[in-house]
């Protein structure tokens, strides 16, 4: 079963019809194994599923999830390559209405910083009517918050934030409540999306078989993740709340 695949039709308005700004979603975290790819295989599928033209970049040279679930919709670009970089501010300034995913590796805040800065992306993106969303996706650990704070420390209000509570990775975010950090991103005006914790044993079949959402949720074949019945409930459950989750935020 294969994922159906959006048409260059699509990707431009009908005729007399005003497109809508173009934003780009950085899902980023900095820390591994916090499930920053697991949100931007989320958001892909969410735009899938509305009908909404985006273009995916995978900046994971190891083991790249865009790449390996929605490849229909993804390319590599490398953090250290500003050639690469450059790619997604201008394929989000060309293309009226697009919406560009870009997932975050590990480890690449500060090229992305450096080449922020010395590019005057975040002046240009404000200048060309594109909006730059910063996805920080957190699990109840003490080094997202840091890693948080110094996100807000560098940017302030110059960045639209959506802080990721990712319950599949521990659901006491305590620390974060008593950081401070909490209050200071919503005075920036962040944006806040829970994800539910889904069984593990759901998320290692759909991963072992190489499974778009999309697939897992329609299949019921040897072509896909083999869920059971009250699994594949699990997971349609799971997705309705991470798609309004998703959707509260405004994409």
């Amino acid at each position: 079963m294969t994922i159906p695949v959006l048409t260059e039709a699509v990707s431009a308005p009908q005729t007399g019809e005003p497109a809508s700004p173009s934003a780009i979603h950085f899902i980023g975290g900095e820390k591994g194994g916090v499930g920053k790819s697991l949100v931007a295989r989320l958001l892909a599928q969410q735009f899938i599923d509305s009908n909404t033209p985006f273009a995916g970049f995978d900046t994971d040279r190891s083991h790249g999830a865009l790449l390996r679930f929605y490849g229909d919709y993804a390319q590599a670009a490398w953090v250290d390559r500003y050639e690469a970089l450059d790619a997604i501010v201008e394929r989000a300034i060309e293309t009226p209405g697009l919406r560009v995913l870009v997932d975050l590796a590990a480890q690449t805040h500060a090229p992305l910083v450096q080449w922020m800065d010395e590019s005057g992306v975040l002046e240009l993106a404000r200048e060309s009517g594109v909006q730059v969303n910063y996805w920080h996706v957190m699990d109840s650990g003490r080094d997202s918050v840091d890693l948080l704070q110094r996100l807000l420390d560098r940017f302030g209000p110059r960045l639209r934030y959506v802080l990721v509570l990712n319950e599949l990775r521990g659901d006491d975010f305590s620390q974060l409540e008593r950081s401070g950090q909490w209050e200071r991103a919503n005075s920036f005006g962040a944006r806040v999306v829970r994800l539910k914790h889904l069984h593990d044993n759901v998320i290692r079949k759909i991963d072992a078989a190489d499974a778009s959402f999309w697939q897992a949720r329609h299949s019921t074949g040897g072509d896909g993740p083999k869920l059971g019945l009250l699994e594949r409930q699990r997971l349609k459950m799971w997705l309705a709340h991470a798609q309004g989750e998703l959707a509260s935020v405004g994409l």
